[in-house]
């Protein structure tokens, strides 16, 4: 019998060194997260959901570890990060030290406050309501020196990482001072001044090129175009701030009927910029819009062959006749795709 228990014994002592000390986990994936809120459950919710989640093997070692070392009291609320084959010390540790798990913020090209709004709920796991009630208010953004126009102008498209527990008032910080450090590099202030634009207005052009065109060659050409007209007072007559007018991202074609739109962003009525960014251009684009050359160019127009190329002209006889012979092959195009259909 003594021996059996001393077995027994030396089994446990075993098993909880190896738990304690070498590999507390015993779930497959490379690692498992898990969210907290402080001050909900206490001590035995932590362990259900560390054992629902696999990483610890029972809860009473956890426990008592867990409360000699205060784990309660220092940890706070957020998502951790446990990898496999994590000790139980070395996690006591990790939530102790509340060493969180982080969250990647992906910013590429977003049109509109629901679309980032939708996105920062996603990855943050927040109410997309409450998300969009900050972004669309002014007295939420001022702290930002930014306003609902102009609250694309913060976001310098980049991966960021946060901890998830990040507030809407700390990722727009973080996005901020991103923005700041942006502006402040490679002379890009002094070039805005030098092109007799500010920051902002450099920002919405480069949002209205990014939406023409895919090709960087083409986009310092169009830039070029669109800073000849500004520098006429001619309208910009820019297709893509049509598209944002009506809020139709889908639109291929821009019609005469399209062109009525009363909204401030219809670039054919309203001459100079539109109020703020159509889009977040990205970087290279704010690039290739302050080094865009000096031409003497005033319109363009895709090229023909479909390429997503364009022809630039500084007369508008030439650019006609671009136009129409472009307008002929898409009708040609159109018209074979319909009869395709029936």
């Amino acid at each position: 019998m003594k021996k059996l228990l001393l077995s027994l014994f030396f089994a446990l002592f075993i098993y909880l060194a190896y738990s304690v000390f070498v590999n507390s986990t015993h779930f497959e994936k490379a690692a498992s997260s898990f969210n907290y809120t402080k001050g909900v459950g206490g001590i035995d919710a932590l362990a259900d959901t560390l054992m629902a989640k696999k990483m610890i093997r029972e809860p009473w070692s956890f426990k008592l570890i867990a409360s000699f070392l205060k784990v309660e009291e220092k940890m706070k609320s957020g998502r951790f990060m446990v990898k496999r084959n994590t000790s139980l010390l070395n996690l006591v540790r990790m939530l102790r030290n509340n060493r969180q798990a982080t969250v990647k913020l992906v910013l590429n090209k977003v049109r509109t406050k629901g679309e980032l709004a939708k996105l920062i709920a996603y990855e943050f796991e927040k109410d997309s309501t409450s998300v969009m009630q900050f972004l669309s208010s002014n007295d939420s953004l001022q702290a930002f020196n930014t306003d609902t126009t102009q609250l694309f102008t913060l976001l310098i498209t980049n991966t960021y990482e946060f901890y998830w527990s990040s507030s809407m008032t700390q990722i727009l910080g973080k996005l901020q001072k991103e923005q700041i450090h942006f502006w402040s590099d490679n002379n890009r202030i002094q070039k805005a001044v030098e092109k007799g634009m500010t920051q902002n207005e450099v920002y919405t052009l480069a949002s209205i090129v990014e939406e023409e065109t895919n090709y960087d060659s083409d986009k310092s050409l169009i830039a070029s175009v669109y800073q000849n007209r500004l520098k006429k007072q001619m309208p910009l007559q820019a297709c893509p701030t049509i598209k944002y007018a009506m809020q139709d991202f889908t639109i291929t074609r821009i019609y005469e009927k399209y062109l009525t739109n009363p909204s401030p962003y219809n670039t054919y009525r309203v001459k100079g910029l539109p109020p703020g960014p159509i889009c977040t251009p990205a970087a290279k684009t704010i690039d290739l819009v302050l080094n865009a050359p000096k031409t003497d160019y005033i319109y363009f127009v895709a090229k023909a062959d479909f390429s997503g190329y364009h022809h630039f002209s500084n007369n508008y006889a030439e650019h006609d006749r671009y136009a129409k012979e472009y307008q002929k092959k898409l009708d040609e195009y159109q018209a074979r795709k319909a009869k395709a259909k029936e």
